[in-house]
């Protein structure tokens, strides 16, 4: 297995080297270059595995054995998912009327990317020992990520992990979950804008390849192929769990199953997309907040960011710069390099880009979408709370508002994808007319001591205080 990529400038890394990077040295991000394909054997074999052992066998696809041998692969997995609140690690809601929500907020940080952030980084602490070298994991977040990354790497000996979060546009939990982790190696920051402002100077630090070298700089955000891999492995067990597939006849047609996505920075749907082409029969709903550019892509073509992001109740996806679709933009589009190359260097320079007539008519086929705002969002909560006695956050309700407005396609089931717990977001649930129980790691953040640094908003700041902290820590 050898990874590309999407620009068409690089070719022929290994698992280790993609890791160890953030974006390609051409701009573009790492995908494998073949996709292993899934038989309906091989998906009812994996029927009776535990979500662990799920994930192994999804990450042995990708991983050869030469680099990560399969009794240290099964090990790295099991630590990593060791410390979830739920013996299975995720779990499934069935609700009334059909809602079946797939929940993977029981990590330490409450939300999904606990789930692949744990694995990625055990991956990442793997090769460093072995080769005793250090790293600087350089992270951009609208609010989760951050948390999940420091998490997870807190305390380790090898890396140095450096955190950027939009300030003002955060829950406190989500704050409090990053500001109280004192441990030498860890490192937050505090910066005016919006995450996708945060991510432009990250951006162009990864594009100065002797700064990359020089200081070992790597990403934990979902640009790094480890992210969206471990993903994978959620749209299987649902599809394993909810499509009836234990009920299909040996030899019939796989069913299908609708998974309906909230989306910001699309590592979740262009994990759903790269799980469809590897041959399971998923019919993927990309659902965002008032933030639309995935439902307007989808819709009519029209990739183009809104002069501002909107501040809304689903934080999370406050994205205008969901820089995975460029995935899903290369494996529409016959893995096209130079074409994905052109589309996303127009982007990034006008913020705007009209997708080609075949490209969108490929996406149109791949991919549902649809857009809810803060009203749509309330209005669920409420009624599945009314409904089910069930909290949901309001990311989970954006999805969930899909199944209440458009009746699943009969003969199919569905599920939606739950992306993080109601604790995270006490605002929201009280604007909803709703209450809840806080956890009690919650309630402990506001006895925790804090620590982080506030910088300013330009790119030039930016820029000199991100190039300084990693001298400063290399």
């Amino acid at each position: 297995m050898q990874y590309c990529s999407t620009r068409g400038g690089v070719q022929g890394w290994d698992f280790q080297d993609v890791l160890l990077s953030g974006y390609a040295p051409d701009g573009g991000m790492f995908m494998p270059e073949t996709l292993p394909t899934l038989t309906p054997d091989t998906l009812r074999s994996w029927s009776s595995l535990s979500y662990p052992q799920l994930v192994t066998e999804v990450c042995s696809l990708f991983i050869p054995i030469e680099l990560i041998p399969r009794a240290d692969l099964d090990g790295l997995v099991s630590v990593a998912l060791s410390g979830f609140a739920v013996p299975g690690v995720v779990s499934l809601a069935r609700l009334k009327g059909g809602l079946c929500v797939l929940e993977l907020f029981h990590g330490e940080t409450l939300a999904f990317k606990d789930l692949a952030m744990t694995c990625t980084v055990r991956f990442l602490d793997y090769f460093l020992r072995k080769e005793s070298r250090r790293a600087i994991v350089l992270v951009g977040t609208s609010g989760d990520t951050g948390g999940s990354a420091i998490q997870s790497a807190r305390g380790l000996g090898g890396v140095d992990v450096v955190v950027v979060y939009p300030r003002g546009r955060i829950t406190l939990v989500q704050e409090k979950q990053m500001i109280t982790c004192l441990e030498d190696n860890i490192h937050v920051f505090a910066a005016d804008g919006s995450s996708d402002d945060i991510d432009v100077p990250i951006r162009r630090l990864f594009s100065d390849q002797e700064l990359v070298k020089q200081h070992s700089l790597m990403s934990l955000n979902s640009v790094n192929w480890s992210r969206v891999m471990v993903q994978l492995a959620h749209f299987i067990y649902a599809y394993l769990h909810v499509s009836g597939l234990e009920q299909a006849e040996t030899g019939a047609p796989l069913p299908a199953l609708e998974m309906v996505v909230p989306t910001g920075g699309a590592g979740n749907i262009a994990a759903g997309c790269i799980v469809k082409q590897m041959g399971i029969p998923l019919c993927l709903v990309a659902m965002t907040n008032a933030n639309d550019i995935v439902h307007r892509t989808v819709q009519s073509g029209d990739f183009s960011m809104a002069t501002n992001v909107t501040q809304t109740m689903a934080p999370a996806i406050d994205i205008q710069d969901p820089y995975n679709m460029e995935r899903v933009f290369w494996l529409l589009s016959g893995r096209d390099g130079a074409l994905v190359k052109g589309m996303m260097e127009e982007f990034q320079h006008s913020h705007r880009h009209t997708l080609p007539e075949a490209l969108h008519k490929q996406l149109s086929q791949v991919l549902t979408a649809g857009a809810v705002r803060d009203e749509g969002i309330v209005e669920t909560m409420q009624r599945c709370w009314k409904e089910n006695q069930y909290l949901l956050c309001p990311h989970t309700a954006v999805a969930v508002w899909h199944h209440y407005h458009y009746p699943p396609t009969a003969g199919v089931n569905r599920c939606c994808i739950a992306t993080a717990s109601p604790a995270k977001f006490q605002a929201a649930v009280q604007k909803a007319g709703l209450t809840l129980d806080l956890p009690e790691a919650v309630r402990a953040l506001d006895k925790m001591s804090t620590r982080y640094l506030a910088y300013g908003c330009t790119l030039i700041i930016q820029m000199e205080l991100l190039t300084g902290i990693c001298h400063g820590l290399s």
